[in-house]
């Protein structure tokens, strides 16, 4: 037989299978969603289409490869021995340390087949010439490993299985046969028989009943594997820029033949065009979506990889940052692939307002909260659908849309954010960048998010509500103690008031009188500046607390009974805020004064206690009972004075806990009470005064 007769029968040969298995492959891309192994399946049938395919065309120009064809037969040989593997089920180790934990063996074998790959895709694995016997042994070594595979896969199985597997092992097995024939015979005789060559095709075309009787019973296969959504978009933009790029490789090689002088220059633009064809395309948010959207819809039984979706739901909504409700319409346009929208929320205006836009303008268009678009998405919680709306508005009864979201740019869905039972609020989406079908599923996805997204808005509104409530807490709460303070100051500034006609010629009553108001105006100028900024943050200094304490008897040295101050240690030093701090103590001195008769005393006394300062405030009044001290005294607007506030001894125990110290009180009725303030030391001033 000449050789033009011989690559003619080759080409129908691999024509046909090429036929088959595109027959075989093509109906499982619609299909294989309810069966074991269909992504595999798809990619081992496809990729032998394509290799029976680059068979027939070498043949055509009388060769027997290309090395197209090469890199697919390495290709098909991978993917078959892959399905194997899912198949046999014994492809992990938990202990491996190697990537997805995969077995030292396959791991092995994975990269050789790499290594082949490239090898044939870069043009080293010329097989038509045989000048190296390592590419038929490696050939031969394919085919082996195939054999073995298809064995321990059917050897592995129960009864039951084998029924399912059997006349797959069988295809699968006779394919890898008829190559370790092929390739051991031109391995002893250096040379590949033609005759041996060009039957390969019909022989892997006969292979396609078996493996389609197989597919049939699929249903009994097991897998541990399972291919997620996001590697399916990567496998498949991959893939399909690998096919991209060998087609337009081809044409770029005939331009370069038959383009004359000037086929390279052609060769090149041509080449250099196709790249930013590709990259245009990769790059492309509207081919993006519609990939997801085509790989959900043909390869899965549904259209969501929930997991996956609700986690980055999620992160977008849970987002560090300000622009909640920028990050709600992104979270849920990413859906259903909308490129943009906005968000409506309720007010206390009674109306539902633009808040937030996300890759669109903000709108001005406010909308009643009894309108009937507001009333139909609260009692029934529907995804409005507009232009559904528009063709049936029968669907919706009783909707009347406005006319600003009749007139929305490129308006499509209408999904309502609901607390419970009430409307929250609503997002408009603009239409999506590919055609997505809104059945149930998509539908009650769209409900659910929307119901997720008005909890963080409205977890969002009660605390910026809550952070005004403590603001308002705070002013309410420094302006009751400012009032104690003028409350003791007028106390103060009403005695020296009485006292004057009596001692006004009297030059030390003159000069407490005068040292007396001026420390009042400057307390008063004080409370006045804090509270006109009550959220500036203090910051403790070291202070002489000796210092303070005497200040803070000074201030009350125009009272009867005169209170007596009692230093026995000098130096100590506490942090603490001098203005606060005097003020405990000048209202715990004042407290003492009020208690004590005016032939009674009040001392007050100042020492070091260990690594502490002890202030006591002693005086000889009425006193209070235990249960008094346990139940009332440092309770806020709780008081026995008539003109008291009950905020005093509260303000200077929270004061004093705050600093790292404790406020300690004994007292027994009609024989007097002592308060005790213990505050740290200064570490700095106690290391020191330690070492000295």
């Amino acid at each position: 037989m000449d050789s033009v007769s011989l690559t003619s029968i080759a080409t129908y040969s691999y024509g046909l299978a090429a036929v088959g298995f595109l027959l075989l492959g093509v109906p499982l891309l619609t299909s294989w969603r309810g069966r074991a192994h269909g992504p595999l399946l798809v990619a081992a049938c496809m990729t032998s289409c394509f290799w029976a395919g680059s068979l027939a065309w070498a043949a055509t120009d009388l060769l027997m490869w290309t090395d197209l064809s090469d890199g697919f037969e390495v290709a098909r040989n991978a993917v078959w021995s892959l399905f194997l593997v899912v198949l046999l089920g014994d492809w992990r180790d938990p202990d491996s340390k190697l990537p997805l934990k995969l077995r030292p063996a396959l791991f092995v074998a994975a990269v050789c087949y790499l290594l082949a790959l490239a090898a044939a895709t870069l043009g080293f694995w010329d097989l038509a010439l045989l000048e190296s016997v390592l590419p038929v042994m490696a050939r031969v070594v394919q085919a082996v490993g195939g054999m073995l595979l298809v064995e321990q896969a059917y050897r592995n199985k129960t009864t039951q299985e084998r029924w399912a597997i059997k006349f797959a092992c069988l295809g699968i097995g006779g394919m890898f046969a008829y190559d370790f024939y092929l390739y051991s015979h031109a391995m002893l005789f250096r040379e590949v028989d033609p005759d041996i060559w060009a039957a390969r095709g019909v022989i892997n075309a006969l292979t396609v009943p078996l493996l389609a009787l197989s597919m049939r019973r699929a249903t009994s296969w097991r897998s541990p594997l399972a291919v997620s959504r996001r590697a399916m978009f990567h496998s498949a933009a991959l893939f399909g820029s690998a096919i991209y790029l060998l087609a337009m490789g081809s044409a770029g090689y005939y331009l370069r033949y038959f383009g004359g002088s000037w086929g390279t220059v052609m060769q090149v633009t041509f080449l250099f065009g196709a790249l930013l064809l590709l990259a245009g395309i990769l790059f492309s948010g509207t081919f993006r979506a519609w990939l997801k959207v085509f790989i959900s819809k043909h390869f899965y039984s549904y259209g969501y990889d929930y997991r996956e979706e609700w986690m980055r739901f999620t992160r977008t909504l849970s987002a560090a940052g300000p622009h909640l409700g920028e990050r709600t319409v992104q979270a849920v346009a990413a859906l259903v692939e909308s490129p943009g929208g906005a968000l409506w929320q309720h007010r206390e205006g009674g109306a539902f307002e633009p808040v937030a836009g996300w890759d669109v303008p903000l709108p001005d268009f406010n909308e009643p909260a009894d309108s009937s678009l507001c009333r139909f998405l609260e009692s029934t919680q529907w995804v409005i659908d507009l232009g559904e709306y528009a063709d049936e508005p029968e669907k919706y009864e009783g909707l009347v849309l406005p006319e600003w979201l009749l007139s929305w740019p490129r308006g499509w869905l209408v999904v309502p954010l609901m607390m419970g039972t009430t409307l929250s609020g609503f997002v408009v989406l603009q239409t999506a960048r590919s055609r997505v079908k809104l059945n149930w599923e998509v539908l009650d996805l769209l409900e659910i998010a929307g119901s997720q997204a008005a909890s963080y808005l409205a977890q969002q509104d009660a605390a910026n509500e809550l952070m005004v409530a403590r603001q308002f807490e705070s002013f309410n709460r420094m302006s009751t103690f400012v009032v104690h303070d003028l409350k003791n100051l007028v106390s103060q500034l009403s005695l020296m008031n009485a006292n004057a006609e009596k001692h006004k010629n009297n030059p030390e009553f003159q000069a407490d009188m005068l040292e007396t108001v001026s420390l009042s105006v400057q307390k008063m100028r004080l409370m006045l500046q804090k509270l006109s900024r009550i959220d500036v943050e203090e910051k403790p200094m070291s202070l002489a607390i000796d210092q303070v304490v005497r200040q803070a008897v000074a201030m009350k040295a125009a009272f009867e009974p005169r209170p007596q101050l009692d230093v026995r240690d000098t130096g100590l030093r506490v942090l603490a805020d001098r203005e606060r701090l005097e003020r405990v103590v000048g209202h715990l001195i004042q407290n003492a004064i009020e208690a004590t008769p005016k032939d009674g005393s009040v001392i007050i006394g100042l020492w070091r206690e260990g690594e502490a300062v002890r202030i006591e405030i002693t005086d000889t009044g009425e006193g209070m009972s235990e249960d008094f001290i346990r139940e009332r005294l440092f309770k806020p607007f709780e008081s026995t004075k008539s003109a008291g506030m009950g905020i005093g001894v509260f303000e200077s125990r929270e004061y004093i806990n705050e600093l790292g110290g404790r406020l300690e009180v004994s007292s027994r009725p009609s024989l007097g009470t002592t308060f005790k303030v213990i505050l740290p030391l200064h570490r700095q001033d106690a290391l020191l005064e330690r070492a000295a």
